[in-house]
């Protein structure tokens, strides 16, 4: 159904395109992407079953990790597959049901992904800052508690953004998405109605949860930086900051590419799309690979747990 001017009205398929300017590439830029995927996958379900097998890693500090890990997965898994299919088989059609399913649940388990690594600061803030009580306040009901409420906020704030666009935006000038999925703002903007209130309430949900982490992330760590430097031991002061540094590592590279993506979308006007694209696919990409490895190479359990493995299949009669 067509208005006189021509725009669709709530189409029912919306087409991908990929990469703008790099479609010609695209089945090669598909290979370190699929690397990437399978890499996390791989790293993120070893990290998982590690954690589930070792009793000596049931603490608030792996239980956040595995939580970490199992969002990780599931953040990669709602974007590579279809990309890969773009990439590679030219399969861009895509349901508009489907899509607004699509950016719903990567915009949620990247909340979620941030709610955990807050998660996380506050576990060392309160090991490092007050060790005494560290048991007792992060109790088993506790992390049940952080779990549901951190995926509750994710799901609760970014639904509003799918039911707007839903119900709100009837009229669309084109039903081509210049993106390899489907996220918020590039939907948004193929409407030719008001888009404001949508740019508002994106805006909205992105600070009020990116916003909120970031602000109690960091409050952590300058509490935790100012004891640790006040420990009288040299060694005590390297024991406690070690605990710290792969969570600084996956919070930075998060955060950091996150925003890069964020700003570059809405305000970068002059920057050629496919820079768009490509950080914004990199952001969704890179923390579930990088993670497993930052967490392997600075955790002595989980390191001693892989080579125990690796040391048992090589010497099955010991």
């Amino acid at each position: 159904m067509l208005r006189p001017n021509g725009s669709v009205f709530t189409p029912l398929v919306l087409t991908l395109i990929g990469i703008p300017g790099l479609e010609s590439v695209q089945c090669w830029i598909g290979i370190p992407f699929c690397f990437m995927y399978l890499m996390a996958v791989i790293g993120n379900t070893l990290i998982l079953v590690i954690i589930k097998y070792e009793n000596s890693l049931h603490s608030p500090m792996y239980i956040f990790l595995a939580m970490l890990g199992a969002t990780d997965i599931a953040l990669s898994t709602c974007i590579l597959p279809k990309m890969l299919g773009i990439f590679w088989f030219h399969l861009t059609e895509i349901s508009f049901d489907a899509c607004l399913l699509q950016m719903w649940l990567i915009h949620s388990f990247q909340a979620t992904e941030s709610g955990v690594l807050l998660a996380m600061a506050l576990d060392r803030y309160v090991a490092i800052c007050n060790p005494l009580r560290h048991a007792s306040i992060f109790s088993q009901k506790l992390l049940t508690h952080i779990g549901i409420g951190v995926i509750l906020r994710a799901v609760v704030l970014v639904a509003p953004c799918i039911v707007l666009i839903k119900y709100h935006l009837k009229f669309y000038q084109t039903t081509v998405i210049s993106h390899s999925y489907c996220e918020h703002m590039a939907i948004v903007k193929l409407a030719t109605e008001d888009i404001r209130i949508n740019k508002i309430l994106g805006l909205f949900v992105a600070f009020t949860i990116l916003g909120f982490d970031i602000s109690f992330i960091t409050l952590s760590y300058v509490q935790i930086f100012v004891t640790v430097f006040q420990l009288p031991q040299k060694e005590a002061r390297l024991k406690a900051f070690n605990t710290c540094i792969a969570h600084i590592c996956v919070f930075l590279q998060f955060y950091l590419l996150g925003f890069f993506s964020f700003f570059t979308h809405r305000f970068g006007s002059h920057i050629p799309p496919y820079v768009h694209i490509l950080l914004s696919s990199l952001y969704l990409l890179v923390p579930p690979f990088l993670n497993p490895i930052v967490y392997g190479v600075k955790t002595k359990q989980i390191r001693d747990y892989v080579l125990k493995m690796i040391f048992s299949k090589r010497h099955p009669d010991h």
